[in-house]
């Protein structure tokens, strides 16, 4: 039998979601004002518990929303900084095939993890948390329909992801390897503009498949889809590898 969920805990929820947005935007406003400059550390989380009269954990969850538009990053044991705006920088034509390796060996070791990670998301995220994923996705989709990278914008998505598990461990993996977690912007030269966004499209639509089951609370189409989504991109860099080589594809 379902039941209502009780009006209290409905109450608690929107007020969490409500304190998170409120302490996020007083955040972006300090960087926004030059309060916080490009290599500033912010206040520590019990000071801003302090200064906000917020919970650690509503500190935490307004830092994933800075985080996931790439205003901030979080250095383990050094604190929090400020991030430097960087103009989108698109990549060259052609690829490294050193590089490519290093990729396809991040990507093998991130799926197992990954996969895991959008399982106890499902299970654990919160409102806010779920928020800031349906933010990150639609970030990505407006870089795709602005036709600019969107390495960044996914890199944050799998942040916020990982940030909805509730253990930092899977947060900090990704935060250890930075932007070489998220290779995927080399697969298609840029001269191939329409073969470009026809891949970003494909990279969105496999992330949708995933935030919508962590929405639901569907562990296992959460783990699913995050399986598909890294397993198709090992095979694209394999398919790509081969044709460096001249090899026909199986």
């Amino acid at each position: 039998m379902v039941t209502d969920v009780p009006e209290q805990q409905k109450q608690r929820s929107k007020s969490s979601g409500s304190l998170v947005s409120r302490v996020s935007l007083s955040l972006r406003n300090a960087i926004a004002s030059g309060q916080y400059g490009p290599g500033d550390r912010l206040p520590s989380e019990i000071e801003m518990t302090e200064t906000h009269g917020v919970s650690r954990t509503v500190v935490r969850e307004a830092v994933t929303a800075l985080r996931c538009d790439g205003l901030v990053e979080v250095r383990q044991g050094a604190g929090i900084f400020v991030l430097k705006h960087e103009k989108d920088t698109s990549p060259t034509p052609g690829v490294d095939r050193a590089r490519l390796s290093s990729d396809l060996e991040v990507l093998e070791i991130r799926t197992p993890l990954e996969i895991e990670a959008a399982g106890l998301a499902a299970l654990r995220r919160s409102p806010s948390q779920e928020e800031a994923i349906f933010d990150c996705h639609a970030r990505l989709l407006q870089c795709i329909e602005e036709n600019r990278s969107i390495r960044e914008a996914d890199l944050a998505l799998h942040l916020a992801i990982a940030a909805a598990t509730n253990n930092p461990l899977f947060t900090q993996f990704l935060e250890l390897h930075g932007q070489t977690v998220i290779p995927q912007s080399r697969v298609v030269s840029e001269t191939g503009e329409n073969d470009q966004t026809a891949y970003r499209r494909l990279i969105h639509k496999e992330h949708e498949a995933i935030v919508i089951a962590i929405s639901d609370r569907n562990e296992q189409a959460a783990k699913l889809a995050m399986q598909a989504h890294l397993r198709g991109s090992q095979h694209r860099y394999r398919d790509m590898m081969r044709d460096m080589r001249g090899i026909a594809h199986s």
